[in-house]
């Protein structure tokens, strides 16, 4: 089994290069989708109540990202704690859930078969310890103006933006991370663009 890790800030393109190794045969781990789901587990959802109150949850007693969101990233010191909280929280319940889905992949696995490759497409991919577990870390970089026009258009506020990019540069520079296992793609232009650079990854993987 060969692992791909995509790392890059909000709004480069992460997911558009995700899908594109998944039409090529990769299986795509969603982190961000993992932590939607671990945020309607009970346990997690009780733990949340307990350190951030019943401000963060909506009517419908789920929690709400957009007002949690609010909670954790910002400028202040109490922002960086309350972060801290939260992925205290939610990190090992997704890394829980990343684990059994490499095992269920790897069981799978057929010796006459061509070897599975297991995309990683999670945000933070470095500072949770995952790039040690990958054979090549994919860099997904993109234009500023161009990465918060897009984050503009989904409706994140500047400030926002500034404290996700805040969290991001908390890892580093991801290619120290995994020297010589390193591969950028640029998400500025087109999916077209886009999608040439992630087959000549693919291939490269293929072969290795």
């Amino acid at each position: 089994m060969k692992v791909i890790g995509i790392v890059g800030r909000i709004g480069a393109g992460k997911s558009t290069v995700a899908r594109r190794f998944g039409e090529l045969g990769g299986h795509v781990v969603d982190a961000d989708a993992i932590a939607h789901e671990v945020l309607a587990e009970p346990a997690a959802a009780a733990a949340i109540a307990a350190r951030f109150g019943r401000d963060v949850f909506g009517p419908d007693g789920r929690v709400d990202r957009a007002a949690l969101a609010r909670v954790v990233f910002g400028p202040g010191p109490e922002h960086v704690r309350a972060l801290a909280d939260l992925e205290m929280i939610v990190h090992p319940r997704v890394a829980a859930r990343i684990e059994a889905e490499l095992a269920a992949v790897r069981a799978a696995e057929m010796p006459s078969a061509e070897e599975p490759v297991v995309v990683l497409d999670v945000p933070l991919l470095v500072q949770a310890g995952w790039a040690a577990r990958c054979d090549r870390i994919v860099v997904v970089e993109c234009d500023d103006r161009v990465r918060r026009a897009r984050l503009a258009a989904r409706g994140l506020a500047a400030d926002q933006q500034a404290s996700r990019d805040r969290a991001w540069d908390r890892g580093g520079d991801p290619r120290a991370a995994a020297p010589g296992k390193t591969s950028v793609v640029d998400g500025s232009a087109d999916p077209a663009y886009t999608s040439g650079q992630v087959e000549r990854i693919w291939h490269l993987v293929r072969r290795g």
